[in-house]
């Protein structure tokens, strides 16, 4: 079973991967993390996207999609993955379809997490970190000593730039222009788009994810 993962940054996406491949009984698939891999080895491939690395362009579309295709030959994908931040792009959903079909695999859900865009602020700005020890926090205050146990590295709680209030609201602006059109071309093609509620309980949105992908739930965000 292949499916890709879909919403706004902070939705949850991370949160349910692990969760849904293991219910799915698949790995995880997402771009960094076969990037590095790739990097690592030293395939062909690799060395290509090196290359534009080390001179701080991006990483073409077509070089990334040919290291997720390697990725998804391996034995270890035989049986499907959960796709997390492979798409972000109209061309990206268009090169993994093409990657599939390539490959003789069918893409078997598109799982949107749906989430209100202030419920995105008031998660994502809750987030701090110490500034010592970089130890991440939910629900604890600016300034405050760094909550972790045993600690004495005189830390405080602060909040990363890229997580303040307003900073996230730009993410969500380019997330509408660049990343949501996605949704538009999937649903035009005819893919299997599910929406899923993701505000509430982690096992609850599991549940949610796992009964659109058709797999029963024990109601605690494991399958039956």
């Amino acid at each position: 079973m292949v499916i890709v993962l879909f919403g706004k940054p902070g939705a949850g996406k991370g949160t349910q991967a692990p969760r849904l491949a293991e219910a799915l009984g698949v790995p995880i698939l997402a771009t960094g993390d076969v990037l590095r891999a790739a990097l690592r080895e030293g395939t062909r491939l690799g060395l290509e996207a090196k290359s534009y690395m080390d001179r701080g362009a991006l990483v073409p579309d077509d070089v990334i999609l040919g290291i997720v295709k390697e990725t998804l030959q391996s034995p270890h994908f035989a049986n499907g993955a959960v796709l997390d931040g492979v798409v972000r792009t109209v061309p990206q959903a268009e090169g993994l379809e093409r990657v599939l079909a390539e490959l003789g695999r069918t893409l078997n859900a598109v799982l949107v997490f749906d989430i209100d865009d202030e419920e995105i602020v008031q998660r994502i700005s809750g987030r701090l970190v110490c500034d010592v020890c970089q130890t991440p926090v939910t629900g604890g205050e600016v300034g405050a000593p760094c909550p972790k146990p045993g600690t004495s590295d005189g830390g405080h709680l602060v909040r990363r730039k890229d997580d303040e209030p307003a900073a996230v609201r730009t993410r969500l602006d380019v997330y509408r222009a660049q990343t949501l059109p996605v949704l538009d071309w999937y649903q035009a093609q005819g893919a299997n788009v599910r929406i899923i509620d993701a505000v509430g309980a982690v096992e609850d949105v599991t549940d949610r994810a796992l009964a659109a992908v058709g797999l029963p739930t024990g109601g605690s965000g494991r399958p039956a």
